[in-house]
């Protein structure tokens, strides 16, 4: 059976994946209910239960209206950015994940990558202890990191945080039929993704990435690049790729190159940079290292303050940022293929689970979390960047016709913000190509989108 590490996983919003996957047939995942609360490593401090007016009655007398200033600054922000579909709709394109940003929401989203998520949600008047008891446990679940993320990735996740217990992005891994990808925008991105009407795709989110390799005939080639190198010819620069294969060594030349892998050191792409003048610098910043634990056994809910497991009504349970909690979140995990009559294990029951951790699980821990176990399965991985509020953003543009789609991660990190950040790219490469100056870098293009119509 393929299980995935991931709950549904894309927005309504989400226009580019939905569309994608529309257009070559791929069905929305079966949604399996299932209830999710906090725990802050002494008990369940907040809790979803069946009844939505109860749920809500329960964050207003905790929090106040907290969670409603939240979602309606998530709602005015993602109001912002779905102007980028029409924009790309109409063919413009951006140079730099600056000048992408600043076309949809101006200097205000350029300061949101700069500025923590926990300062901008107290501007808002959104209070500490809904800071640490909601916003902090959706981080740590979606990023293994804390609310001093920049605004901008946190803020995604947030759509309908009222319902944030409802359902969380998870990451994964291709492991032990698991699948792994990035989902949603970050801080404002990350909180987006709290909604109760995410969507998954039948099968795994990965055949998207699968179906769009089918339908665009692309000569694809299992190959490792070793190397990149500048080759002018003339007036005409092309670029020397080295790599290697199955078969051996080999190099071919190419008009344009785009690179979708991280470049920053910690993760060793192994790609080399040669002869380009001035010098290749490395880019500034570091991946983030978290493991994720597939555990087939039975859940000591008694550690969660359920001494009965029969009582134990939770799918999931995500964790605050407390000095002696080892792991940031636990949730039972679901086939990619639901059937008509599919249900979720219950908690007497021996299950699939998944932990996220910032460290891997020693014996006693796995002691801790779980009965017994008949298996485990390990995987430590860097998914995502390791987000600082004072660093840049990466170029989109690195020398002319070679082009670097990652940047946007440290932007927001998720499956549709790499699938903008791809269109972009397409675009801004066809028009560096064809000279179409006046498709980049526009300035006042809702009115040009206006006038045009």
């Amino acid at each position: 059976m393929t299980m995935s590490l991931e709950v549904p996983s894309f927005t309504p919003s989400t226009s580019t994946c939905r569309s994608l996957s529309s257009s070559y047939g791929l069905k929305y995942r079966r949604s399996v209910a299932g209830k999710t609360a906090v725990f802050n490593g002494k008990e369940v401090i907040l809790e979803e239960t069946d009844w939505y007016l109860l749920d809500l009655f329960r964050l207003w007398w905790r929090y106040g209206i907290s969670f409603i200033r939240l979602q309606m600054w998530v709602e005015e922000i993602m109001e912002k950015f779905m102007r980028i579909y029409k924009y790309q709709a109409h063919g413009y394109a951006f140079s730099s994940v600056e000048e992408l940003l600043d076309s949809l929401g101006g200097s205000g989203f350029i300061n949101m990558t700069r500025r923590p998520l926990s300062d901008s949600l107290l501007e808002l008047g959104v209070s500490q202890r809904f800071i640490d008891e909601v916003i902090a446990p959706v981080m740590r679940v979606n990023y293994g990191q804390n609310v001093s993320i920049p605004a901008f990735i946190g803020q995604e996740r947030g759509k309908k945080v009222e319902r944030k217990e409802k359902r969380y992005r998870r990451r994964g891994r291709e492991e032990w039929g698991v699948e792994n990808r990035r989902e949603e925008k970050q801080g404002a991105v990350s909180l987006a993704g709290a909604q109760n009407n995410l969507w998954a795709v039948e099968g795994g989110n990965k055949l998207v990435c699968s179906g769009l390799l089918k339908i665009a005939n692309a000569n694809l080639r299992q190959a490792q690049v070793n190397a990149i190198s500048p080759i002018q010819s003339g007036e005409a620069l092309q670029y020397q790729l080295s790599f290697t294969t199955a078969a051996g060594t080999g190099s071919e030349l190419y008009d344009i190159v785009v690179l979708a892998t991280p470049l920053q050191a910690s993760v060793g792409s192994g790609v080399q940079f040669q002869g380009f003048t001035p010098p290749f610098d490395q880019l500034p910043g570091n991946y983030h290292s978290t493991v994720a634990t597939i555990v087939h056994g039975y859940l000591n809910t008694s550690f969660f303050g359920f001494s009965d497991p029969r009582l134990f009504p939770f799918a999931s349970i995500l964790t605050t940022e407390t000095p002696d909690l080892f792991f940031n979140s636990v949730a039972s995990v679901c086939p990619v293929n639901i059937s008509a009559g599919f249900r979720r294990k219950q908690p007497q029951e021996a299950g699939v689970y998944k932990v996220f951790s910032p460290q891997p699980l020693d014996k006693s821990q796995l002691k801790t979390l779980f009965r017994s176990y008949y298996s485990v399965q390990v995987t430590e991985w860097q998914p995502y960047s390791h987000y600082g509020s004072s660093q840049g953003l990466p170029p989109v543009e690195l020398h002319p016709n070679l082009y670097y789609l990652n940047g946007i991660e440290w932007a927001g990190s998720a499956m549709e913000m790499s699938s903008v950040a791809a269109k972009n790219i397409a675009l801004l490469a066809y028009h560096r190509w064809n000279r179409q100056t006046d498709m980049v870098d526009q300035r006042d293009l809702m009115h040009r989108i206006k006038t045009e119509l």
